[in-house]
């Protein structure tokens, strides 16, 4: 029979298994978001851990208690943010009460584990208890949108460095079919000449103003209300935490955090994470029309434009053999759709806060969590799975600009739009560019 102990709260009384390492909060939000959806992203977990450490070793250097608390708290969020303890954390990414359950999550699996490095059992709150000591001059609501912040900064320096490798893939296909030409082709119907190295070049152009943007994006984040407590006015946080802990977080995190000058704004409004996901909207329609161009390029292989080969993959068929797909471009469009459903999601729940407080922060930390980790790894997928291995066919590519009246344009200076129509229009393409070179040279 397995044993049990007793939690209790003003709402009554909840039985939990002896060693569970997480409490009566956390079980209520289990209880009351079985959505089946996802738990809450660990990066932001462990942002949050990250939080408490840097709260604790603040504690422990103003001497707020002498009896080595505040030193087991910050081993014990060492000991989860080694991994130890993924599995207590279990709230639903989704939830009331603008990521509290989170937040107590969090408090309750600190607090059991540092008990347990102090040889003590879960559910000791005697000694270190999850509100008054782990959160001690904490809130959700500074603690919560720090933590997003900081794990937003991290992801993005992730994301900024698979675009760069992404771009320097298309740049090396830049170099190397820069003698190779091909049609042009606007509206999909053929257009002037030009080379592949070109289209791949437009196409490493594009990444390199993603990459710059990311980068900058990053200066809006380091702004944090982390000591405004509830609603920004520093209620229950000393003047020397909140200094401290800034401090503290900066050296943990090796980001350059700075302290909101005006901590009630931040407190209530979402603004910069709709920023935010805005730019790596941008990254996603890019992206899409990336690989939709290259998905149509590879068409084929004999009946569409067939310009190019993307690396094979997978079979494309179950009952047509020999076909091939070009899933690895279909796959990044598709997250490239999903993070733009997710950025509406953002600005939906963004605009939805009330006063001085956003209850639905939860939908955004996990819209704009999901939306950085689908493109850090489609981001890189599309680069080592589908851009480094690509192909230009060379012959193809000669055979459609042989068979096209482009070229025409190149006639236009000498003879005029409506003559280099008529031609066009009344002959087969080489007897056409017969005809116009003959006529160019009278």
């Amino acid at each position: 029979m397995e044993h049990t102990r007793i939690e209790r709260d003003v709402l009554g009384e909840v039985d939990l298994p002896e060693n569970a390492m997480y409490g009566i909060n956390t079980a209520r939000a289990l209880e009351n978001f079985p959505l089946g959806h996802k738990r809450t992203a660990m990066p932001l977990i462990y942002a949050m851990v990250t939080v408490k450490k840097a709260a604790a070793l603040t504690y422990a250097r103003l001497g707020v208690r002498e009896d080595g608390i505040y030193q087991a708290i910050a081993a014990a969020c060492d000991a989860i943010l080694a991994g130890q303890y993924d599995d207590a954390f279990v709230t639903e990414a989704l939830q009331g009460g603008a990521g509290t359950s989170t937040n107590m999550n969090v408090n309750e699996v600190i607090a059991n584990a540092a008990l347990v490095i102090l040889g003590k059992k879960p559910g000791q709150y005697d000694v270190i208890h999850p509100l008054d000591d782990v959160n001690r001059g904490q809130s959700t609501n500074d603690v919560y949108p720090t933590a997003l912040r900081i794990a937003a900064i991290r992801q993005l320096r992730e994301l900024s460095k698979a675009c760069a490798d992404l771009q320097e893939a298309f740049q090396h296909k830049e170099q190397a079919y820069e003698k190779t030409y091909k049609l042009g082709r606007t509206e999909l119907m053929d257009a002037v000449p030009m080379t592949a190295g070109e289209e791949f070049g437009a196409y490493a152009q594009a990444l390199s103003r993603d990459r710059w943007r990311l980068y900058k994006i990053e200066e809006r984040l380091r702004m944090v209300n982390l000591g405004g407590t509830a609603i920004g006015t520093a209620d229950t946080a000393s003047r020397q935490y909140r200094y401290e802990v800034i401090e503290q977080l900066r050296q943990l995190t090796g980001i350059g955090l700075a302290a909101a000058e005006y901590p009630v704004d931040l407190t209530q409004n979402n603004d910069v994470f709709v920023e935010v996901s805005g730019l790596l909207k941008a990254l996603a329609v890019n992206l899409m029309k990336i690989a939709n161009d290259l998905r149509l390029m590879n068409s084929g292989p004999h009946g569409g434009i067939g310009e190019i080969r993307l690396p094979a993959r997978q079979q494309g068929s179950s009952i047509m053999p020999g076909k091939v797909n070009p899933v690895i471009p279909e796959m990044v469009m598709q997250c490239a759709m999903k993070v733009m459903a997710d950025d509406s999601a953002i600005a939906m729940a963004a605009a939805h806060g009330e006063f001085e407080l956003n209850a639905f922060e939860p939908l955004i930390a996990d819209c704009l969590l999901e939306s950085l980790q689908l493109l850090i790894r489609s981001v890189r997928i599309f680069q080592t799975a589908c851009v480094e291995g690509l192909e230009v066919r060379e012959d193809s590519c000669r055979q459609h600009l042989q068979a096209s009246a482009a070229f025409g344009a190149a006639y236009i200076g000498a003879l005029g739009y409506d003559t280099v129509s008529r031609i066009i229009k009344d002959h087969e393409p080489d007897e056409a560019h017969r005809i116009l070179e003959a006529m160019v040279k009278k």
